[in-house]
């Protein structure tokens, strides 16, 4: 019987080759800079029509004459309430970039995602991250900026601890709404507690879940500065009844999109670029001293400091 004949190995179309004819899943662009902006979320909005916001305050609140009534009526005392004279106003601050985008890229590979609509998408993206910093850092209105004196206090032994949480809560006890940080801040926090046997108890808050401390959750964020290895904590009251701290924003904006946000198409230019102007118009208010305070020279140890993205 002839020997088999040695066969010649099988061929088969490639990989390579095949995913060539393959449609490829395709998601949209991820923009690893955006946050949950939860303090956007937290705080109440007024709207401001003029663009100017003026805080009225009571200038002799320590000698307004009140007394219990005694049956002889006739000594009774007399008093006024008095109004500061030049009450601070607020003026809407604006955050605005022009976003171009070439008619021939959007014509030609809009789908399956529409190019002019993701750039939109991420340009205000990145507009609402600066807001946030903004509201944080502004050197005129932002909330570092705007703590009283009487109102910051630094730590104890320089790590978070609840002690210093506590001192925070001395001065912002009237119906207190959350305290504010940097992610690192709250990370030592929780390592404090848990080295004292406290661990802290958490809440659910729009799906997610934050530590508290006395009831009060510890709200993170990135825009908070961390230098050389500090950085601070805020504790703020807020809501206009609560005499508290309240964002600002512009109705009725011409291409409003959201509140203070608006997107308006500014034409084509000759070399066929369509441009867009996004404008983000907001402020923030503090009412009264004691709806804000903050923990200074918190340490945290090493940790990189991203916040020049949002200068």
């Amino acid at each position: 019987m002839a020997k088999n004949q040695d066969l010649p190995h099988a061929q088969a179309l490639g990989d390579n080759a095949a995913r060539q004819l393959a449609n490829a899943t395709k998601t949209a662009p991820q923009l690893s800079t955006i946050t949950p902006r939860w303090l956007v979320h937290l705080l109440q909005w007024l709207p401001v029509e003029a663009g100017i916001y003026r805080v009225n305050r009571v200038s002799n609140a320590d000698d307004i004459q009140i007394a219990c009534t005694q049956r002889d009526e006739s000594q009774l005392p007399q008093t006024f309430v008095d109004y500061d004279t030049t009450p601070r106003e607020y003026f809407l601050n604006g955050v605005s970039t022009v976003l171009d985008v070439h008619t021939r890229v959007s014509d030609l590979y809009s789908s399956p995602h529409d190019q002019i609509r993701e750039q939109l998408r991420l340009t205000i993206e990145t507009i609402k991250e600066r807001q946030e910093s903004e509201l944080i850092n502004n050197p005129e209105y932002g909330l570092l900026a705007s703590v009283a004196d009487s109102q910051r206090i630094s730590t104890l032994t320089g790590a978070p601890t609840p002690d210093d949480l506590d001192d925070l809560i001395g001065k912002v006890w009237k119906e207190p709404g959350f305290f504010l940080a940097h992610p690192a801040a709250i990370t030592a926090f929780g390592r404090e507690c848990t080295r004292r046997g406290v661990p802290p108890p958490t809440v659910s808050l729009f799906g997610s879940q934050f530590i508290t401390w006395r009831g009060l959750p510890l709200i993170p964020s990135d825009k908070i500065p961390v230098e050389d290895g500090k950085t601070k904590i805020l504790l703020i009251r807020v809501g206009e009844k609560r005499q508290g701290v309240v964002g600002l924003f512009q109705p009725g904006l011409a291409g409003e999109q959201a509140p203070g946000l608006s997107v308006r198409f500014m034409g084509i230019n000759r070399s066929a670029i369509a441009s867009y102007l996004i404008s983000l118009y907001c402020s923030l208010a503090v009412l009264t001293e004691d709806a804000l305070a903050v923990l200074e020279d918190v340490e945290i140890g090493k940790y990189h400091d991203y916040s020049d993205k949002y200068k």
